[in-house]
């Protein structure tokens, strides 16, 4: 395996580790308003590849983010206890945009080497064809 085939590798790996996280932190904001939603956390865990011998990165475990849960006071609200109060999501919609922020940051760079590396192998075949 030459080392664009590796570079290739590499890429993709990132951009499906990425596109895990960038599931997981739409999951959590689509969920920020549900009561009682934990946040989802997901970290990376370098691998290497059977195939090629590359190191690549991999979505690690998902974990939950065990912060107390935000309590409001919502008498009328149906999970409401005696005391009037339920305990909403831990989700920070801030938090949140801005990891998806450096998750889309970090996809689009995997990507540019991706292309690039593309473009350079397919450079490399229309010298060799001549």
């Amino acid at each position: 395996m030459n080392d664009l085939s590796k570079s290739l590798e590499v890429s993709s790996s990132g951009l499906r580790a990425q596109a895990a996280r960038l599931r997981h932190l739409s999951e959590n904001i689509s969920n920020a308003d549900t009561p009682g939603y934990r946040r989802k956390m997901i970290s990376f865990e370098a691998a290497m590849s059977d195939r090629s011998g590359v190191a690549e990165v991999s979505p690690g475990r998902v974990r939950l983010d065990r912060t107390e849960l935000t309590r409001i006071h919502d008498p009328s609200h149906p999970l409401a206890d005696e005391t009037g109060h339920f305990d909403s999501s831990n989700v920070d919609l801030l938090i949140e945009l801005a990891d998806a922020r450096e998750a889309q940051r970090s996809y689009e760079a995997n990507l540019k080497m991706f292309e690039q590396s593309r473009k350079m192998s397919s450079g490399l075949m229309d010298l060799l064809r001549r």
